[in-house]
């Protein structure tokens, strides 16, 4: 359990630096700001013509009756209405750091030379690098639909599809919330996904302490917005010490060893 400590210890720690940093605060704001207006335009545009892709959608009803042509059509709206702004919800961050993919690597980097020692970097163009990015994400979102079909499915059980599965739902979009933001400063240390997932899976409980919290936040794409320059400080910070055990804080007794994660493993051609 100390592990949940602290990997919510590293989310803190992630906002106070970018406090303590402000122009690096403003400068990782942007991304964001950029993302938000384009998905809160998708939104609104989905608001005016959700009920009419619904009517195109069920010709079957048009000779309903009242009220049952409404009922149905009025629930299919609002379930349009409402995976769209699941989608958002799911893809903002990934969207968000493709879009801010140079923004964030200075970010990241520059929290490296505050804390000393080496600055690694990929060494790879940008066109690679926003390849890789896109890539990986797409292959992350999978694996988190893949999660949702199945977590969908299981919320139809009585009690548990309305108590145990939602739980599970933010445990596994805060793992893979916590993968994709430590990826900005894992891709610079040459680790592939596959490395990456082995290297998160040693501490799934410090991974979760980091990206639950953070999770339940972006719920709200606004607050998103002004979290996300001290998340990616924050998962840059927790990715050092993933990589370098040594100067991890202590897990205690009974938790997974980091030092048995992976070596960096160079990008492939």
């Amino acid at each position: 359990m100390s592990d949940l400590g602290a990997g919510f210890g590293y989310l803190m720690k992630g906002q106070r630096w970018v406090a303590q940093h402000g122009r690096w605060f403003g400068f990782g704001l942007l991304p964001g700001l950029v993302t938000l207006v384009v998905y809160a335009g998708a939104l609104i545009g989905l608001g005016y013509g959700a009920d009419d892709f619904v009517g195109w959608a069920t010709p079957f009803a048009d000779d309903w009756s009242s009220p049952w042509q409404g009922i149905l059509r009025t629930g299919l709206t609002a379930l349009v209405f409402v995976f769209g702004l699941f989608l958002a919800v799911i893809t903002f961050t990934a969207v968000t750091l493709l879009v801010g993919q140079p923004f964030y690597e200075s970010l990241s980097e520059e929290v490296d030379r505050s804390e000393g020692g080496d600055v690694p970097e990929s060494g790879l163009p940008l066109w690679r690098e926003l390849w890789i990015s896109a890539r990986d994400s797409v292959r992350i979102l999978l694996r988190v639909a893949l999660y949702g079909i199945i977590l969908f499915a299981c919320g139809f059980i009585p009690v548990i599809g309305q108590t145990v599965v939602p739980a599970i739902g933010f445990c596994v979009s805060g793992y893979f919330l916590a993968e994709e933001l430590t990826a900005v400063a894992l891709q610079r240390r040459g680790m592939i996904l596959k490395d990456r997932l082995v290297l998160l899976r040693g501490r799934r409980m410090l991974v979760l302490g980091f990206g639950v919290p953070l999770t339940l936040a972006f719920l709200v794409p606004v607050v998103a917005v002004f979290l996300m320059p001290g998340a990616v400080a924050g998962a840059t910070l927790l990715a050092r010490d993933l990589v370098d055990p040594d100067t991890a804080p202590d897990p205690g007794p009974g938790t997974a060893d980091s030092g048995d994660a992976p070596a960096p493993r160079a990008w492939s051609a």
